[in-house]
């Protein structure tokens, strides 16, 4: 959790940011949340009467502050979302909550942060083919089952094959990795699908997760990139997004590795790339 404060002074500190980079998401409408996730759910987590099986499966205790913080959340994705349209890309520091499914939490998501700013930006008439990039270690199986009968929103993961969830539901485009997979072999998958899939098919707006668990020495993570390779892989999907003047918002996701450097690293290397690439 340490990282979500450490990031953004360590991006100031170096010069990355500045103050005027930073905006606050407040607590959202609920109209949007209700977009995406079902009325039952989205009441029973808003009055804590998650069941204890339900409460269970997050990973968390229920507590007000908790539900708070996932809705804030939800609306930095939203706003980063609108900033994105403006200046090509923004970020959320937090984020990536992709084991939300519509109808219950799972794995430290609760609510599903590119999901919901997804079905905003469509609801507002921003955007009509959404693009969803996942390239987190662990599948975004919510995200999967969220928009499995919609067309408007293609989801692509590409994923640790045998790690969680250890039953992966559908995404429009699965690519399961064996352990160990490193910089290379990711690397190259990555750079022949990407520009196919997004010429095929033609989103006006992308979201990107970036987790950095996909580290060798991830804790929760069985693959085998180095720093440097989740730096040329953010590298490539920005250089795409700006190239093909598609607005990219970022969640940051996954990151376990024991030293907090290197899960702090790996994280400001996405930011350095968006400024060199984008201003």
């Amino acid at each position: 959790m340490i990282k979500y404060d450490l990031l953004p002074k360590q991006l100031l500190h170096e010069g990355t940011c500045v103050e005027a980079n930073f905006f606050s998401p407040k607590v959202p409408n609920t109209s949007h949340i209700l977009r995406v996730h079902t009325k039952e759910y989205v009441e029973n987590l808003f009055s804590l009467q998650l069941t204890a099986k339900e409460i269970r499966k997050t990973g968390f205790p229920h507590s007000k502050e908790l539900v708070e913080r996932e809705i804030i959340i939800a609306d930095g994705t939203i706003k980063g979302a609108a900033y994105a349209l403006e200046y090509g890309i923004a970020f959320n520091i937090a984020g990536g909550t992709h084991h939300a499914y519509s109808g219950h939490g799972e794995a430290f998501c609760l609510l599903n942060d590119q999901a919901i700013a997804a079905r905003y930006l469509q609801d507002k008439g921003l955007a009509r083919k959404i693009l969803i990039i996942d390239l987190d270690v662990h599948q975004g199986n919510g995200t999967a089952e969220i928009f499995q009968k919609d067309d408007s929103v293609f989801t692509f993961s590409m994923h640790g094959e045998s790690n969680y969830p250890f039953k992966k539901e559908v995404s429009n485009l699965d690519i399961p990795l064996p352990d160990n997979t490193g910089d290379e072999a990711y690397l190259e998958i990555l750079i022949d699908v990407l520009p196919k899939l997004i010429e095929e098919q033609q989103p006006n707006f992308i979201f990107y997760l970036s987790g950095v668990d996909v580290l060798k020495q991830d804790k929760l993570g069985k693959l085998g990139m180095t720093i440097e390779g989740c730096k040329q892989r953010d590298k490539f999907v920005l250089e795409t997004c700006k190239t093909l003047n598609i607005p990219v918002q970022c969640s940051m996701g996954g990151g376990y590795s024991p030293e907090i450097k290197d899960i702090i690293e790996a994280h400001a290397n996405t930011y350095r790339l968006a400024q060199d690439i984008y201003f």
